[in-house]
């Protein structure tokens, strides 16, 4: 039985869900693997534009799973240090398989969002909490690290260094309202609201050209990575030349003058 599903929200949006809500969707090795398998399929899925991430139950993810985390795949016959160094490249690597999918990913969150859960949130592109979220950067209070699964480089982008440190060095509980204010979520809805949302925004966004969305994904995530204003716009410059060969500025040029929704096939 897979610890992540995926379901249909209209034709162009998939919600990967996290699934094992008596564990509070916790980070076992089998639930990451699924979720590695989950984002593998919708990444391939062409008829895909959004994905939207969530968890079942009342939390997205309690962070590592503690007393039944497993062990991970393809570390049979392995020494300690060996299987040690695979586990952590292999719950690692989670984050930026969300940022290699060509969707856009939505992150819907209530309940906790722990350690890894929290950094697992900060791989999507867009974060919205319910009322009940919580976000914790665990580590710390767990005799470890408080910087696991890429947070030290994301969350301080997501929310500044100060904050960021504060958030990873002392274990604060930070609330939906607080995560408002200091830019870790972009809005906090009624959790009974959150999921439909959530698929609201993806629709939006399905009513703009695949390539379109595609291509400012990895283009917002590229310039991340940059050294400099005139390297971002170097990209954007080719970029946007790349999009513009598709014909769909034409098409919403047309769709414009004839007081119609835009067609894209690209």
């Amino acid at each position: 039985m897979s610890l992540v599903s995926v379901e249909s929200a209209g034709p162009h949006i998939r919600v990967v869900t996290l699934d094992n809500p008596s564990r509070l969707n916790s980070m076992s090795f089998a639930l990451v693997s699924d979720l590695y398998d989950a984002l593998e399929e919708v990444g391939a899925d062409n008829s895909c534009r959004v994905v939207v991430l969530t968890g079942a139950g009342r939390a997205f993810c309690s962070g590592l799973e503690l007393e039944h985390a497993g062990a991970p795949p393809g570390t049979d016959d392995l020494g300690r240090h060996r299987m040690g160094m695979r586990a952590m490249e292999f719950m690692g690597g989670i984050v930026p398989a969300l940022r290699s999918i060509p969707q856009p990913v939505i992150a819907a969150i209530k309940g906790p969002a722990y350690g890894g859960g929290m950094c697992l949130s900060l791989g999507a592109d867009v974060r919205l909490a319910g009322h009940s979220a919580v976000f914790c950067g665990a580590g710390i209070s767990n005799g470890l690290s408080g910087t696991e699964l890429g947070v030290s480089w994301l969350l301080p982008r997501a929310v500044g260094t100060s904050n960021s440190a504060e958030i990873l060095l002392t274990a604060k509980l930070v609330s939906a309202e607080e995560a408002l204010r200091i830019g870790l979520v972009s809005r906090v809805v009624p959790d009974d609201e959150l999921l439909a949302q959530a698929i609201e925004m993806g629709e939006r966004m399905c009513a703009f050209s695949p390539f379109g969305l595609a291509l400012t994904k990895d283009t917002i995530w590229a310039s991340l990575e940059v050294g400099s204003l005139r390297a971002a716009v170097d990209l954007e410059n080719r970029t946007q030349l790349l999009a513009g060969h598709t014909g769909n500025l034409n098409e919403a040029s047309a769709a414009f003058k004839e007081k119609r929704p835009p067609v894209y096939t690209e």
